[in-house]
């Protein structure tokens, strides 16, 4: 089944103007999901807002968004209010600023999302785009309302297409420094040195996806099809007796254990 786009609006570079669509890059309609039950009834369980003081529940059109200045004390905004924020970014991505690829770090990149022509008629002026770009390996810094919040985002080339980055606030961004400084000055043992390379050089492989499946959710499928099988007819399994063996004990010489690392990887031929 197709996806539909998530967003549709305007890729915009000084006076060149295409229609593009936009996309998630990533998914979890795959992941398990469950639904809080009662119990009893197996009815689904449905929340409701309520008032804090009063206990009484809250209708839709009566809540509204609050700032909090003071104890109890709060600075209300209004949808419109909400709605009238950025609009300009509400439907052009207006490309104002270039920044080599490699100065923008990991950590300021939130959500990608895949960005596309929308129409043939585009497809000219988005290839433009996105070719020079490429060539000059820059990427553009604008600015999109999504859900409401307006974001900055980097448009980065790829492939066909172009790939949008929401990036993080400076706000939200913790400075490296106040975690590592408690890390010691020493360097590594130059005699360790060469048996760490040979352990890396042996478990390199190229990077499957397979790499990092998710061993919960493979889990959850199987408790769920075990119960599914349950329900058709009567249970004949046996408990068993888990075995739990004795706690690896803590390795102190560091050596010892990358010559043990190397001589177990040997044998195991990889």
């Amino acid at each position: 089944m197709a996806v539909r786009p998530y967003w549709k609006g305007y890729l915009k570079l000084s006076l060149v103007t295409c229609p593009v669509q936009m996309m998630p890059a990533t998914s979890e309609n795959e992941k398990v999901r469950f639904h809080t039950l009662n119990r009893e009834t197996h009815n689904r369980v449905v929340s409701h807002y309520v008032d804090s003081v009063t206990g009484k529940e809250v209708r839709e059109e009566d809540e509204v968004k609050g700032y909090q200045r003071g104890e109890d004390e709060y600075i209300i905004l209004e949808d419109e209010d909400l709605e009238n924020l950025a609009l300009d970014s509400t439907k052009t991505i207006d490309i104002s600023t270039f920044a080599p690829r490699d100065s923008i770090e990991w950590i300021w990149l939130d959500t990608p999302y895949y960005l596309s022509p929308n129409d043939p008629v585009g497809q000219e002026a988005f290839s433009v785009i996105r070719d020079a770009m490429e060539s000059q390996d820059m990427v553009g810094i604008s600015r999109l309302v999504i859900t409401r919040r307006e974001r900055a985002v980097m448009l980065e080339p790829r492939g066909k297409g172009i790939v949008l980055w929401t990036l993080r606030y400076g706000d939200e961004v913790r400075d490296e420094d106040t975690y590592f400084a408690g890390i010691g000055d020493e360097t590594a043992d130059s005699d360790m040195m060469p048996l760490v390379h040979q352990l890396i050089k042996k478990q390199i492989q190229h990077w499957n996806p397979k790499m990092v499946i998710d061993p919960v959710q493979d889990r959850l499928l199987d408790i769920i099809a075990d119960k599914k099988k349950a329900l058709k007819k009567p249970s004949k399994a046996k408990a068993k007796a888990s075995a739990s063996g004795p706690a690896p004990s803590n390795v102190i010489n560091i050596m010892d254990a990358l010559k043990k690392s190397l001589a177990a990887e040997t044998r195991t031929g990889k």
